[in-house]
Formats: C-alpha cells, sequence, structure tokens
C-alpha cells in the first residue's frame, strides 16, 4: 500500500499558482508531441525522420516534467485537454477527491472516489 498524500482544500487551493503555470505547458507539451510524432511518421515514410525527430525528444522531456511535478506533488491528472485535476482528500470519513480544472477560480467541488467528473459536488 502506498502513502498517498490526503489533502485539505486550503492545501489544495495553495497548489492553483503552480498548476495554472504548469498545466498549459503540460498540454502544450503533449499536443506538441502528438503532433510532431505525426510528423516523425510522414518523414520516416520519406526519408527516414531527419529533424522533426529532434524536436519530439524535446517535447517528450516537457511532458515528462509536468506529469513528474504532478505525481509527486500526489495531484492527480484526469483530462490535459481542459486541465483538470484531482486532490486525494477525505471529507467524512471517507476517501474523496477535490476537484479542480483550469479557469475556475479555487477548489470548490469534490466527488467520490468512485465516482468521477459527472458526480462532482459543491464543498
Amino acid at each position: 500500500m502506498t502513502d498517498e498524500r490526503v489533502f485539505t482544500v486550503e492545501e489544495a487551493d495553495a497548489e492553483l499558482e503552480e498548476l495554472r503555470e504548469r498545466l498549459p505547458r503540460l498540454r502544450e507539451a503533449r499536443d506538441a508531441l502528438i503532433a510532431s510524432s505525426r510528423r516523425i511518421s510522414d518523414a520516416v515514410a520519406s526519408d527516414g525522420g531527419g529533424i522533426a525527430g529532434s524536436e519530439w525528444f524535446s517535447y517528450q522531456e516537457a511532458l515528462k516534467t509536468e506529469v513528474l511535478f504532478l505525481a509527486d506533488h500526489g495531484i492527480l491528472l484526469r483530462d490535459p485537454d481542459t486541465g483538470l485535476v484531482d486532490f486525494p482528500a477525505e471529507r467524512e470519513g471517507r476517501r474523496v477527491y477535490l476537484c479542480w480544472k483550469l479557469g475556475e477560480d479555487r477548489v470548490g467541488w469534490y466527488h467520490e472516489a468512485t465516482g468521477g467528473f459527472g458526480g462532482r459536488r459543491p464543498l
């Protein structure tokens, strides 16, 4: 069993400034990695990959950096496109997830551990 970090609402809110910077970088790196992969596939078909392959590695490293930051902080990435993350928490003695996505002012939602975004409830 791993020791999963458990957040209070205040601790989750304290992470938001950093997340507002990192999640767009993560999304951009992911999108660029996907686009670069497509260019590599096309280039390999014609000339073996060439320069298109070198940019793939920089995008991969950027994505890895952001994903590792989230993992190291105990934050769960749910949707890189919308910047949706969950913070493991407890509410009334139950495991829940505090739920936040880019564009929201603060952590104001939670859902049960067995539910997801569709089951979000206000705190």
